[in-house]
């Protein structure tokens, strides 16, 4: 299983250039069976993010680009009356994929960023009286641009919490940046890149995840994590229990994909920073004190 999610992240990184993390961060989010927002100004490689990484992982996938007259029925779908006009049919949305790319989801309205709170979290879409399940795997890639920028509306915070990570891109390196220069447009090597998995082998490893060991000593570090964080007067507001069931899922994924049969703090850490930036807001406004100051405080403790 090792050697086919190196090959998965081998294969992603022909096309999208220097961004290792990123791409173990993506696949330790879809392990978890979560969902991942990438955030970071436009034009440094989100959407084809998303994109090479339905790709490689040959899942089926749809794109909802998000703009501000969006409305729910393009997400979730519609009913129309069939030719005989004496029933309805359900024509299902954009949504009913294996892989979704929110494009851009705070440029729309609250409304239409509403319409995916039921399907990140259950699973299924309720529309016109009925409840339809969605196709597993399901996995949300939601991009944003930052929420200073012009048309672009704050996600709130009870979708900030359905997504289980939220990474940045950044800037390619020198090295990397100069490769992307020279070289044949991304679109072209896009489609020239075999899928490296199938839905049975991911849904098996999965399954795997799922039983990663995790001691009592791991669980107390866990706890100890979150208990910093409803410390008053540290945080607007501590990490809730379902940001701990995150965490803890996030570092079973990571310690599957290095190869471990149990999850070690090291794998907590390697994981905390995309699980708890988003969910966390510093009562002083310090941009310091995020993740990485929280591991620090929690050692000295």
């Amino acid at each position: 299983m090792h050697a086919l999610l190196s090959a998965v992240v081998d294969t992603a990184e022909t096309v999208i250039l220097g961004k290792r993390r990123q791409l173990r961060m993506a696949l330790c989010c879809l392990l978890a069976r979560g969902h991942l927002l990438i955030e970071d100004v436009p034009g440094v490689g989100k959407t084809l993010f998303a994109h090479v990484l339905a790709q490689v992982l040959g899942l089926k996938f749809q794109r909802i680009q998000f703009t501000s007259d969006l409305m729910p029925a393009d997400i979730l779908g519609f009913s129309m009356p069939n030719s005989d006009q004496t029933s309805f049919r359900f024509h299902p949305g954009p949504v009913f994929s294996q892989i979704i790319l929110a494009d851009e989801i705070n440029r729309a309205t609250p409304k239409a960023q509403s319409a995916l709170l039921e399907a990140m979290e259950e699973r299924q879409v309720t529309a016109e009286g009925e409840t339809r399940p969605l196709p597993e795997p399901f996995f949300v890639i939601a991009t944003q641009n930052p929420s200073s920028h012009i048309g672009a509306f704050h996600l709130p915070e009870s979708q900030l919490d359905r997504f289980l990570m939220r990474i940045g891109m950044g800037y390619p390196s020198p090295e990397a940046e100069r490769t992307l220069l020279a070289g044949l447009d991304r679109r072209i090597l896009l489609k020239k890149i075999r899928s490296q998995l199938d839905t049975e082998t991911l849904e098996n490893m999965m399954a795997q995840v799922a039983q990663i060991h995790v001691a009592e000593s791991l669980m107390d570090y866990l706890q100890s994590i979150l208990a910093y964080t409803r410390i008053p007067n540290r945080y607007v507001t501590g990490l809730s229990p379902r940001a701990g069931l995150a965490l803890l899922a996030a570092a079973k994924a990571h310690a599957f994909i290095e190869g471990r049969k149990g999850v070690t703090p090291e794998d907590v850490q390697a994981v905390l920073p995309a699980v708890t930036d988003h969910r966390l807001v510093s009562r002083n406004d310090d941009p310091q004190n995020t993740a990485r100051s929280l591991l620090m405080a929690v050692a000295v403790a």
